[in-house]
């Protein structure tokens, strides 16, 4: 059974002298710890003596050291060897000032953030390539799947991501295809009618829109409508644990999660770049129609004459890459997502900006190299 924590103090002109008895403990300690400090206030060459005290923790030992002050000499205290050794250690850590860390200001904090950013950067590019290539394994095994046994791939969530990301996008990318190139035959005409070449807005619009507006445009709406999609709701599952629920059945969610989605764009998006070059073909005809005077005959006839498909089959052949890099920043940034919805919500951001960034630069490498093919 413990005892209560007390003390009696014993004034003298010379050396006063205080006895501790009872256990000094957290659960006994009460108000002896304050009491003590009160009693020895202003007293100086105290002598201690804790041979009366059956027990004694680091909570007591603490209460016996600041009651004592600076001044406090583990060595001269009276008490078994054990109890003196735990105020020697006591004591000493109470003597430890932390240190004060000065913030780093001006170029200094500049260098530790770029290095922090290269840091990242680095570690952010290897997750990457490992998502890669975990996502190349599981496309070569649905491959082999599609025509050893079609049944194993799922059909349903595949067809039904296609809606959503696909036809449900439909809408969306007709209209904003039909205003950009409403506005490329309004910068068209504005310009060449000054030189009287007005009719070469024509040739204007259908390379504009048919080789690069259209899939570049189709390819930043569906970053910010499908990557972010993709991104908060494996986000969303991978908070709830799902996706660990699914690892424990021996569920690869690459072939649960990624794959349905990565399919799901690659078959859509070459439609959604069909429309949206018909969509911006249809806003380039209205303009120079009610403009310009061209009818749709005479805009559809230099369209085949001097500018040709194979505008729109170089613009569809960045579309599977353009679907990879929209699926796959999508699916990885929702599997990177912590366990807190600020986790969530930075992942779905950086979702549609990668994704956009991305778009623009492979963008601009297609062109670089198809100008350097001469096509």
């Amino acid at each position: 059974m413990e005892r209560p924590a007390e003390f009696t103090l014993q004034p003298a002109t010379d050396r006063p002298t205080v006895a501790l008895t009872g256990d000094w403990t957290a659960r006994a300690l009460g108000g002896a710890g304050t009491a003590l400090a009160e009693a020895l206030d202003g007293l100086t060459n105290i002598a201690i003596d804790l041979s009366g005290v059956r027990r004694l923790d680091t909570a007591g030992a603490y209460a016996v050291v600041r009651a004592a002050g600076p001044a406090f000499d583990a060595s001269k205290v009276e008490a078994r060897p054990e109890v003196r050794r735990l105020l020697e250690v006591v004591d000493e850590a109470a003597r430890i000032q932390p240190a004060v860390r000065q913030e780093p200001k001006g170029f200094h904090d500049l260098t530790i953030r770029v290095g922090k950013g290269v840091v990242g950067f680095g570690h952010d590019f290897i997750d990457t390539m490992g998502f890669l290539g975990h996502l190349l394994v599981v496309l070569a095994r649905s491959l082999v799947l599609l025509f050893v046994n079609p049944r194993k791939i799922r059909w349903p969530a595949l067809v039904s991501i296609m809606e959503r990301a696909g036809l449900d996008a439909i809408p969306v990318v007709a209209v904003a295809t039909f205003f950009i190139g409403a506005v490329v035959a309004f910068i068209g005409a504005d310009m060449l009618q000054q030189f009287g070449a007005e009719v070469f807005a024509v040739e204007l619009i259908g390379i504009s829109m048919m080789r690069e507006f259209n899939i570049v445009i189709t390819a930043v709406l569906l970053a910010g409508r499908s990557a972010s999609s993709f991104a908060a709701e494996i986000g969303s599952m991978k908070m709830s644990q799902e996706i660990d629920a699914m690892k424990v059945m021996g569920i690869d969610p690459f072939e649960a999660l990624v794959f349905p989605r990565f399919a799901a764009l690659l078959i859509t998006i070459p439609l959604l770049t069909f429309v949206a070059t018909l969509a911006g073909l249809l806003g380039g005809i209205v303009v120079t129609w009610s403009v310009l005077g061209l009818g749709p005959a005479f805009f559809l006839q230099r369209i085949v004459d001097n500018v040709g498909v194979d505008h729109f089959w170089i613009a569809l052949s960045k579309a599977p890459v353009m679907a990879g890099v929209i699926a796959g920043i999508g699916c990885r940034q929702g599997l990177e997502t912590g366990g807190d919805v600020e986790s969530l919500g930075r992942r779905v951001t950086a979702a549609v900006v990668h994704a956009i960034f991305a778009i623009i630069v492979i963008d601009a490498i297609f062109a670089m190299i198809y100008m350097e093919l001469g096509l």
